[in-house]
Order: C-alpha cells, then sequence, then structure tokens
C-alpha cells in the first residue's frame, strides 16, 4: 500500500535521523557491517510499511529499535530453524582451509569491552538479565525505551536490570576474592626459601 506523499515526507523527515543509532545497534548485534546494513535497510521498509499504526507524539526511536530488534531475533529463529548445512568439501573429507567462527552481536559488543572480568561476569549472565543491563548501562537507554524494545513490561525491566547487576557485582566479588587469595599464596610461596 502505497502512503501519501505527505505521510511519506514526514516519515522520512522523522524516521531518517535515527539511522546511524540503528545502524550501531545493528552492528553490535550483527557483528559484521553489511548485514547491519541490511538490518536497517528491513528495519526501515517494515516501519515505512507500518507508520500509518504509529502513534503521533509518542517515542519514534523507541517504536524503530524495537521493530529492528523483532527484526533481528525473528531472523535469527529463522536462521535456527534451518537445516545444517555442510560445506561438499566435508562430505568426502577434505577439511575447509579455514573456519569461521561467527559470534553473536552482544558476545562481539562484549569483547569490545576494556575488563575482561567484567566481561566475562556479564556474559555470564542469563540472555534475559545479560540484555537488560547491556541495553541500560553500556548504551545508556531509559527503562521505558528497554521495555519498547525487548516488549516487556517497565517493571520487569527494573526487576531484570536489579537482579542483573545483584549477580553481576557477586560475581565481581567473587572474581576479586579469588584474585586477592591467589595473591596471597603466591606471596607465601615466594617467601619460602627453596
Amino acid at each position: 500500500m502505497a502512503m501519501p506523499a505527505q505521510a511519506a515526507e514526514r516519515f522520512a523527515d522523522e524516521a531518517l535521523p535515527y539511522r546511524r543509532q540503528l545502524y550501531r545497534i545493528a552492528l553490535r548485534w550483527t557483528g559484521n557491517p553489511a548485514d547491519a546494513e541490511d538490518l536497517v535497510q528491513e528495519t526501515y521498509a517494515k516501519a515505512y510499511a507500518g507508520y500509518g499504526g504509529f502513534t503521533p507524539g509518542t517515542n519514534l526511536r523507541a517504536w524503530l529499535c524495537r521493530i529492528e530488534a523483532n527484526t533481528f531475533y525473528g531472523d535469527y529463529r529463522a536462521s535456527r530453524r534451518r537445516p545444517l548445512e555442510v560445506p561438499v568439501e566435508a562430505l568426502y573429507g577434505a577439511a575447509p582451509e579455514r573456519t569461521i567462527s561467527i559470534a553473536s552481536a552482544e558476545d562481539a559488543a562484549l569483547a569490545r569491552m576494556p575488563d575482561p572480568e567484567v566481561w566475562a561476569a556479564l556474559r555470564a549472565l542469563p540472555d534475559h538479565l545479560k540484555r537488560t543491563v547491556y541495553l541500560a548501562d553500556v548504551e545508556g537507554y531509559k527503562y521505558a525505551e528497554i521495555a519498547d524494545m525487548t516488549g516487556v513490561a517497565l517493571g520487569t525491566v527494573m526487576s531484570r536490570l536489579h537482579r542483573g547487576r545483584r549477580r553481576l557485582r557477586a560475581r565481581l566479588e567473587r572474581a576479586r576474592r579469588e584474585e586477592a587469595r591467589l595473591e596471597a599464596a603466591h606471596e607465601i610461596t615466594a617467601r619460602v626459601p627453596a
């Protein structure tokens, strides 16, 4: 269905300024610039098609991010339902020259975090807590925006954020205590004469 010219211009004026933000999120999720571009393009296509259902005056950025998240997760679920693809060379015993490991976008973003202990602690959280903590503390989204993007109630976002941060603190505290214990043991063994 074609959109009237004024509505199309309004969509372009209001939605296109969020392209860089959508691309940045897509790049973190996909880990690949080409896939990120495809995801943003598909997001805009779906948003354009559904723009008639958008309520003016509400949060357009959150609406676009929700469409992007639904598109990404829908494509991910569809890819998991596809049968495993095996290269022909593998059928005949020839090993591929190199193997490619595709990390999730969250894993790629977490891998770029400066502190490996924080990265490991965040990575160990269950996915729903990890996603909420990541969106709030790394991306800086507000609770309401996270609720719109993830499709859960505002109270659920607040609860997940609280539980995720609590688990993160506990894990980091355990790691700090273990590191202190290992340092103390190393100091003791260093003092013992050989």
